[in-house]
């Protein structure tokens, strides 16, 4: 049985960490179990938004590290990068929700830590209630944030505040994540939030929103002539689109 549920409600896809009895603790078939449900929602149109939540008490406790040891070989071969993807399992469970044209949206509650924390950043927006708490917990464990944690905390949060939050291990709270841009927003009930926004999204156009999101991710950190020829690539179908639909 899947510890990753997905509820399709009209135009958006409901994706649910199910494990609540472990916190939500991630194990590799849940790795794969993400990727999985993430090719399924990026293959339908219908699909407007995405929204990322954990059932139980938290949104994820990270990695279940006594799991994952127990079956070193399943950890190697999983370390290994898919060739046409860049990615190995533990990555793309993470970077598969930024492959998708749809926006993806995290709410958090809980604990939000190690492995669940780069899983949520890995999402374009977080919603995260007031007593949730953050920890990039690797180092706790003698290790570094290896599920895609660099590539995303070095869009969000300047590199002092990233090197503190791994070096120390330590938990801070949704007040502090919110203020260094770790989370978006702080709200008594990120899944109403989520939903309210995901509303908003539909209004506009699925095209525009998906080529929004693959115009900053593919600029975000590439030089001004890089980025401005991005720019030109990623509008220009988006001007013939409008012009044809005027015909």
């Amino acid at each position: 049985m899947s510890n990753v549920s997905l509820t399709v409600d009209g135009d958006r896809a409901h994706v649910a960490l199910d494990r609540p009895g472990k916190h939500n603790g991630l194990t590799i078939e849940m790795l794969r179990d993400l990727v999985r449900v993430a090719r399924v929602v990026g293959r339908r149109d219908d699909i407007r938004a995405v929204i990322l939540s954990g059932n139980g008490p938290s949104f994820s406790s990270g990695l279940d590290i006594a799991k994952a040891v127990g079956d070193p070989l399943t950890i190697v071969r999983n370390f290994v990068p898919i060739p046409w993807l860049g990615t190995n399992t533990f990555q793309e469970a993470c970077w598969t929700w930024r492959r998708l044209p749809q926006p993806v949206i995290a709410a958090v509650h809980g604990h939000c830590f190690g492995g669940g924390l780069q899983l949520a950043l890995a999402a374009d927006i977080r919603f995260a209630t007031p007593d949730a708490d953050f920890a990039v917990m690797e180092a706790g464990h003698g290790l570094i944030p290896d599920m895609t944690g660099a590539a995303t905390l070095s869009r969000l949060i300047g590199i002092d505040k990233a090197l503190l939050l791994t070096m120390t291990a330590d938990p801070v709270d949704a007040a502090y994540a919110e203020r260094i841009g770790l989370i978006t927003e702080v709200t008594a009930d990120p899944r109403a939030a989520a939903e309210k926004l995901a509303d908003r999204i539909a209004a506009r156009s699925p095209h525009a929103v998906a080529s929004a999101k693959r115009l900053f991710d593919r600029s975000w950190h590439a030089g001004v002539r890089r980025t401005l020829g991005i720019e030109r690539a990623t509008q220009l179908p988006l001007i013939v689109r409008q012009a044809l639909s005027n015909f």
